[in-house]
């Protein structure tokens, strides 16, 4: 079977321009004794919102990966992919997210139910999971009720899960199982139960994304109790441990942290637990390449940084419509947001401190960030002429992007 490693960190590239840049900052974490495996993501929205196709993902991955003589595993992530987009990823990755999410609270057959609570009757009572402080009480009816909340959407994630190992092999791809995108965290009862029905389904999940408490906004920092979701992480490690075990899951599933591009608050728990635990982790980031390229555009200054400039009033004009896919995982408060004209007066350096992800900058402006972080659209229909400045400007735009994803991300998280 394909076996991911102990550390894997989700790239995302939009434009398909940076795979070497983001690539250069495993090499230097792996200079640093930091050893992390490159997992190139892109999901099917991105795909058609910008018109590009999964080969296009590929295709990247395996030039940064021989230009710069990468000898470690990489991946190709077919990112929240269903039933419906499937086959267009068959031939060009490697990584299947699962996104079983609108089926959560979705309701299995009863018979389905009730067989799944006598075939885990035996974690009925007092259970002791090691790692986790209390004893938990199971009672049949706490599995039938949870059962009836995500039985259903493991049965649809083993589904998915067979209809593409029909096609590549069971052996030939890593599998996630995604139940972030909803509205309730899963407490560790459900995710142990969760566990229980992916083994019946006899998906060999490596990694699952839980919903955590809190609010995982794209590309700005984690809002809520860094505390609660600290004891929500090591339990769902506790757990983890535990299933693998108790239901014959693969030796080293580990856990996933989606939209875990800059949640700096929390990254010192996360590096804390995993190390304590010598347990890996998943981390996917996204948007925070293509915020890169446009804070390096700024930088570079003259019909670089006039582009930047109208990207962002063009996504200003279009809020609504750009914002609307991403309603769940943003919060701009658009009366904070600066007129075009006020951006227009913006010099290079302001342009980039305003975008950049630097919390002891007095100029980071959150709401800007996450409008030029849903804006790619803007950028996309710009066509040939927004891919021609991102090659003119490659080396400053790789400079940020590099550093970015090593020292504000690897080494606090992995390090």
């Amino acid at each position: 079977m394909l076996t991911i490693e102990k550390y894997s960190f989700g790239v995302g590239d939009r434009f398909t321009c940076q795979g070497k840049a983001q690539l250069q900052a495993m090499i230097e974490a792996a200079k640093l004794g930091i050893n992390v495996v490159p997992v190139w993501n892109k999901s099917y929205r991105e795909h058609k919102t910008i018109g590009t196709q999964p080969c296009s993902t590929r295709s990247e991955a395996d030039s940064a990966v021989a230009a710069l003589y990468w000898h470690n595993s990489y991946y190709c992530d077919a990112d929240h992919i269903n039933m419906s987009n499937v086959d267009l990823f068959i031939d060009s990755c490697n990584f299947y997210t699962l996104d079983v999410a609108d089926y959560i609270g979705k309701k299995a057959s009863d018979s389905d139910i009730e067989a799944f609570a006598d075939r885990h009757s035996s974690l009925t009572g007092e259970l002791t999971i090691p790692g986790i402080d209390q004893p938990i009480t199971i009672t049949r009816d706490d599995i039938v009720k949870i059962a009836g909340k995500v039985l259903l959407a493991v049965q649809e994630a083993g589904k998915l899960y067979r209809h593409i190992a029909a096609q590549k092999g069971a052996d030939n791809f890593v599998t996630e199982v995604s139940m972030d995108e909803t509205d309730l965290p899963q407490s560790p009862v459900e995710m142990l139960f969760i566990l229980a029905a992916i083994s019946d389904e006899k998906i060999p999940a490596q990694t699952i994304a839980p919903k955590f408490t809190g609010r995982f906004n794209k590309g700005v920092d984690y809002v809520g109790d860094v505390e609660t979701f600290a004891k929500e992480f090591q339990q769902d490690v506790a757990v983890i441990a535990f299933a693998i075990k108790q239901f014959k899951l693969p030796d080293n599933l580990k856990l996933s942290v989606h939209s875990g591009s800059d949640k700096f608050s929390i990254y010192p728990a996360i590096n804390k637990i995993i190390k304590k635990y010598n347990c890996g982790l998943h981390l996917k980031t996204a948007g925070t390449t293509w915020l890169e390229e446009v804070a390096g555009l700024a930088l570079a200054g003259d019909q670089a940084l006039q582009t930047a400039k109208d990207i962002y009033a063009q996504a200003l004009a279009r809020f609504d419509e750009l914002c609307g896919p991403y309603a769940t995982v943003i919060d701009i408060d658009k009366a904070k947001l600066p007129t075009p004209e006020d951006v227009n007066l913006w010099d290079s350096a302001t342009f980039a401190a305003k975008l950049q992800h630097d919390q002891n900058c007095e100029l980071y402006d959150l709401n800007v960030r996450q409008l030029i972080h849903v804006g790619y659209k803007v950028a996309a229909e710009m066509g040939e002429k927004y891919i021609d400045l991102l090659n003119k400007n490659e080396k400053i735009i790789a400079k940020g992007v590099t550093a970015n994803i090593l020292e504000k991300h690897i080494k606090p998280v992995f390090g």
